[in-house]
């Protein structure tokens, strides 16, 4: 199991941090070096100068001339550490600090630095010099040592000085270096953040894009995407062109199926009217059409994505289904309200939601004494848009008006005067995640509220 984000923006911000930790981490160590030899070197060269100064007592058969042996700062002083040797034929000449041959025969360090060869103070074929660290009485020292070749054997010259002539320098130039790289190591974290924003910022508008997709206020992803996210967006528009085309497709199959039915039942219907004086087949007939109109309106609701990706402006659809009802029914001179926001927008298909506010207009037309009022308001959260269609008629008593909403059954066949519509409208509301119920009117009659996602009309 990794141990990485399950987001992208997340993998890539770790990714970043620990490269960036470790190439600053690798970048201290490497300048700590740098300094480190760069002051080392420099000490060896002043330690190599006293040791080629001390060199010049020494006479070729490996004897010392003592008036030849200068004692200056900082070597004339015992207490800074400073210090030098000469030792030839058994005898030793030093500074007031000599360094103590014992002790550097156990250096502080876990392992003695291998010899090194310097040509500048060689004197013949068997001369050496080493550098070498210890630690004795007066701390951490650092020296030098040069064994010189003679006839009477072999003449060494130490020079010394403190180990804190390199530790402070380096001390002193880390704490900046150290600050530097975290300004550095800040820096690149701000340019990182910035980085991903600005890089994955495609990523944010493709998701915006789909969600308008998704929302009925666009039919595809804009195709100026990035290099990389091209091909992707491609791809979803293909996949939702073959959507919208299968899905065309289907609805014209179930049209014409509903066509191809509703004949030979009007023409089943007139055909048994002769034989039916009591209407018990008509009745069946009536029952075989609802039915189908029910399962054909679930298929045209049900397909996948319908009420996603569709948003109806609610307001023409009642006006214009008004309009039509009071032509209809003008000899009964009903007055109607209609009070509903033009920009809002329910996911319904246009047919569906005609089919389902027609049916609801035309019961409240076909029972209201003088006046209906329609509006429509928003839910609490904004997701839902509820459409009320109230009337001053007769109403449905409380104790039937479940029955009423049931598929299949006809209050007007048993007197109470409403029909197929409710069950119907009732069917298409759930179908697209809603819901329709019952009331008694401020009006006096029946009341319908119908609770419908709310779409977001825009330019598709």
């Amino acid at each position: 199991m990794t141990l990485l984000p399950r987001s992208l923006y997340g993998r890539l911000l770790v990714t970043a941090l620990l490269t960036t930790l470790a190439a600053l981490a690798f970048a201290a160590f490497a300048i700590g070096a740098v300094l480190d030899r760069f002051v080392m070197h420099g000490l060896d060269e002043r330690l190599d100068a006293q040791i080629a100064i001390l060199a010049q007592a020494v006479r070729p058969d490996g004897s010392v001339d003592r008036n030849r042996v200068i004692l200056a700062a900082p070597y004339d002083d015992a207490a800074n550490g400073w210090g030098w040797r000469i030792d030839a034929g058994g005898r030793t000449i030093a500074s007031p600090a000599s360094p103590d041959l014992d002790a550097m025969r156990t250096p502080w360090t876990a392992l003695p630095p291998p010899p090194i060869e310097d040509r500048a103070l060689r004197h013949g074929p068997g001369d050496r010099t080493r550098a070498l660290d210890w630690q004795d009485a007066r701390g951490a020292r650092h020296a030098r040592s040069l064994t010189l070749a003679t006839p009477a054997g072999q003449v060494r010259i130490t020079a010394a000085a403190p180990r804190a002539i390199v530790d402070r320098p380096l001390r002193a130039a880390m704490a900046p270096l150290l600050g530097s790289l975290l300004l550095l190591g800040l820096a690149l974290g701000i340019a990182t953040l910035v980085q991903l924003r600005v890089g994955l910022a495609p990523l944010g508008r493709m998701r915006t894009a789909l969600a308008a997709v998704r929302g009925g206020r666009a039919t595809a992803i804009p195709d100026d995407q990035p290099r990389e996210l091209a091909p992707l967006a491609t791809e979803i528009n293909a996949l939702l062109a073959e959507n919208a085309a299968a899905l065309a497709n289907a609805r014209g199959h179930v049209a014409n199926l509903a066509h191809g039915l509703k004949t030979p039942l009007a023409t089943l219907a007139l055909s048994v009217r002769p034989l039916d004086p009591d209407g018990t087949l008509g009745a069946q007939i009536a029952r075989i059409d609802q039915a189908v109109r029910h399962h054909l309106g679930r298929a045209r609701a049900a397909t996948p994505g319908v009420a996603s990706r569709v948003a109806t402006p609610l307001a023409p659809v009642v006006e214009d289904l008004a309009d039509a009802l009071a032509r209809i029914h003008a000899e009964r001179g009903i007055a109607a309200d209609i009070a509903i926001d033009p920009a809002l927008a329910v996911a319904v298909d246009r047919q569906d939601l005609d089919e389902l506010v027609g049916n609801l207009l035309d019961n409240a037309w076909c029972w209201a004494a003088t006046r209906i009022a329609v509006s429509a308001t928003r839910s609490a959260d904004d997701r839902f848009a509820v459409l009320t269609i109230a009337d001053d008629g007769p109403g449905i008593p409380e104790s039937t008006r479940a029955a009423a909403l049931s598929a299949g059954q006809r209050l007007d066949e048993r007197g109470d005067g409403h029909g197929f519509g409710l069950s119907i409208a009732t069917e298409l509301a759930n179908l697209y995640g809603g819901t329709l119920m019952l009331d008694t009117a401020s009006l006096g009659g029946l009341a319908v509220h119908v609770t419908l996602p709310v779409g977001f009309a825009g330019p598709t």
